[in-house]
């Protein structure tokens, strides 16, 4: 579905990120990914990717600055070329009740989350506008959609995601570049491994689905939106969350 096309991945060392890159390594993408401190994990990562066959690099850049995200993108285009899907996944959680919350944690959420995603859009755009395409996908949240007690920060960063996805499929749609954005649910990771079965049947109680999602299925809908097989869809917001948002 991707044979030959260059991503490049914030966030990709762990977790949906890592899954998001082993998929589409999979399906024929030359991956670039980012991380910030789990270097062993990237670069135990790039090798397992490098076994597809395809280039594969791991930078480490912090996409909440503005100076590296440029340099960041600067060096993708001189290893591979071009850039064909940007996939804005770094982010963080600071979560606490309004009362309790401190400027920090406001601004920290705020900073990795949203203005990431601003940095790289904007220094992706301009080789994107020259090669007359490409795909933006945002990682959000249904937090984002619906909001919940204690994260409010979080909360703002998922929805400006949204009103920025689609802002930008509405400013670059006539050029052929897609911007859509996923909004995830529950997703199976270490946390909530260590959750015991009375905690998850709770969880489950609001899912119509009855279980976790997993990083899979978000890296199986964030390929197909980067693929050929997407190319009318843009300015959406995709849940994949069990029906939790029903």
């Amino acid at each position: 579905m991707l044979k030959n096309k260059v991503v490049l991945l914030t966030g990709g060392s762990r977790g949906i990120g890592a899954a998001i890159a082993r998929e589409m390594a999979a399906q024929g993408a030359r991956i670039a990914f980012t991380y910030l401190s789990s270097e062993e994990k990237a670069k135990a990562l790039e090798n397992e990717l490098k076994t597809y066959g395809q280039p594969v690099k791991a930078y480490r850049s912090d996409a909440s600055s503005f100076e590296q995200a440029e340099n960041l993108v600067k060096e993708v285009l001189n290893d591979f070329d071009r850039i064909d899907v940007l996939i804005n996944n770094a982010g963080i959680t600071r979560d606490n009740l309004m009362l309790r919350m401190s400027e920090e944690q406001w601004d920290e959420v705020i900073r990795i989350n949203l203005k990431s995603v601003f940095n790289l859009t904007k220094h992706c755009l301009r080789p994107m506008l020259k090669n007359r395409g490409g795909s933006i996908i945002n990682i959000s949240s249904v937090v984002g959609m619906f909001g919940n007690a204690g994260q409010a920060n979080y909360a703002a960063s998922k929805a400006g995601i949204i009103g920025f996805t689609k802002s930008i499929a509405k400013e670059v749609g006539s050029r052929n570049i897609r911007c859509n954005a996923i909004a995830p649910g529950f997703i199976e990771t270490e946390m909530t491994d260590e959750l015991d079965e009375k905690t998850k049947e709770a969880y489950f109680a609001n899912i119509p689905l009855k279980r976790f999602g997993t990083a899979k299925e978000v890296a199986e809908l964030c390929t197909f939106l980067a693929s050929d097989k997407s190319t009318y869809i843009t300015g959406q917001t995709i849940s994949i969350c069990g029906g939790l948002n029903v």
